[in-house]
């Protein structure tokens, strides 16, 4: 079980703990918490070196849009022995009770995992049911991604996410940071 911590006791810290943002580094472009350092959750394996030895340093918080993907990486790390604890809400939160995100210059807004889920799965499916109409058969479309989505939630796991998170406009920009960059910021 991970400790959450809130937008409330997370501030007053943010100098004091190590705190990771684990979305996409588009997502994170597009507005982060101000000191946060990114290792998208698909990339924390080979973060976890790092994060051990931060941990060991000081308290390690992770952060992601709402909780969720920081509540899954909170739970990886603690099966690897790594403490952490969740920042409840998320940047969402922390946006919500007026606190200002960082953005680099020139970043453009990416919109969150999920909303591109969402996005993508509906319109395969409305694809599907309107293409059957010419092409029988093709409602198995939407079936598939019907069938994907539940799997997802039983799981706790998005291949659509990760899929979407390789896409061009979810990846670092060429001037940006990258997660050697980060991890060696860790080591600090």
């Amino acid at each position: 079980m991970t400790t959450p911590l809130t937008v409330e006791q997370l501030h007053p810290r943010l100098g004091e703990l190590a705190l990771i943002d684990v979305r996409s580094p588009g997502e994170y472009a597009s507005g982060h918490i101000p000191g946060a350092l990114n290792v998208p959750l698909d990339r924390l394996d080979q973060a976890l070196a790092a994060l051990r030895a931060t941990a060991e340093r000081g308290e390690l918080a992770i952060a992601c849009a709402s909780g969720r993907r920081a509540a899954t990486a909170c739970r990886q790390l603690a099966d690897a022995g790594v403490p952490a604890r969740v920042l409840t809400g998320g940047t969402d939160a922390w946006a919500a009770a007026g606190h200002p995100l960082e953005r680099p210059a020139g970043a453009r807004t990416v919109w969150a995992m999920d909303r591109q889920v969402r996005f993508a799965a509906g319109t395969l499916v409305l694809l599907g049911l309107v293409a059957d109409r010419a092409l029988p058969g093709t409602r198995r479309l939407a079936a598939a991604v019907g069938g994907g989505l539940v799997f997802s939630s039983l799981t706790d796991t998005c291949a659509m996410g990760r899929a979407l998170g390789r896409l061009p406009f979810n990846r670092p920009r060429s001037d940006a940071p990258g997660l050697d960059e980060t991890l060696a910021a860790l080591g600090r």
